[in-house]
């Protein structure tokens, strides 16, 4: 079928009950007989993969920034590209505060991002906020099930939002609608990846109401494709916003742009 031999070990042992980190145990066990069940069940899985459908979707899990997520075909697939975003916003909370910083993650999906600065930074007041009701059940789930406290919100992006945040970060869709990239990401939501013509539809949104949501001195920090660093960066010059930076991701790509609102006045 032309699966990765991972791929293939992390399947069997999905369909045979045992955690993703049980491949000693599946080498130890590698002459034992596949019962009936497991062996239709693991076939199954197989094809899905073969067919292109993410390993997350089939298993169920996702690992994040040391967390165990679940997620489905609601959300996106977390992608460690993304943890640069995480990175950034956790150097730019302290690890212990007096006072409580109000955080938002928008187009939160599965909750990764809110989820991983919640375990590290506990005391901020994170709030978590996407306008798919399936999608922010997923992040419901694994809030439940990691035992973090964030409060999820349904809206589209920062359009009505009436409260004023110290730091907001999103993941947003980047990719151009007519990019030949999107075939291969057929599983995943398009809503979630695809944004207008160049890309940018749903960054430019964000960029222009995050001003009004901001306290003086807040952060912007967006995640972005390989070839938007500038683009973005413009955008957030031109909404007012200072001290435009990137960040790289362990590839080198500039995956993250950021910016301050004014001086922090509080």
């Amino acid at each position: 079928m032309g699966i990765d031999r991972l791929d293939a070990q992390l399947l069997l042992l999905h369909a045979l009950g045992q955690g993703s980190q049980g491949r000693a145990w599946l080498l130890a066990h590698d002459t034992d007989t596949l019962a009936a069940q497991n062996a239709a069940q693991f076939e199954q899985a197989l094809t899905r993969r073969a067919q292109g459908e993410p390993l997350a979707y089939i298993t169920g899990r996702q690992g994040f920034y040391g967390l165990d997520l679940s997620v489905n075909a609601s959300v996106l697939v977390p992608r460690a590209d993304t943890e640069t975003l995480v990175d950034w916003a956790l150097e730019l909370l302290p690890p212990t505060s007096e006072r409580s910083l109000d955080v938002l993650d928008l187009g939160t999906g599965s909750g990764a991002i809110a989820l991983a600065i919640k375990a590290h930074r506990p005391w901020v007041n994170m709030q978590a906020l996407d306008s798919s009701q399936a999608a922010l059940a997923v992040a419901g789930q694994n809030a439940a099930q990691l035992g973090l406290q964030i409060e999820l919100k349904l809206g589209n992006w920062l359009e009505g939002v009436g409260e004023r945040y110290h730091l907001i970060l999103a993941n947003p869709p980047y990719i151009a609608e007519a990019d030949h990239h999107l075939a291969a990401l057929r599983h995943e939501p398009l809503q979630a990846l695809s944004a207008g013509a160049d890309g940018l539809a749903d960054l430019r949104r964000i960029i222009m109401q995050a001003a009004g949501c901001l306290h003086a001195g807040g952060w912007l920090l967006l995640e972005h494709g390989h070839t938007q660093a500038r683009n973005v960066g413009d955008l957030l010059a031109l909404a007012g916003f200072s001290g435009v930076t990137s960040r790289r991701d362990l590839a080198g790509i500039e995956r993250c742009t950021g910016a301050q609102l004014g001086r922090d006045q509080n």
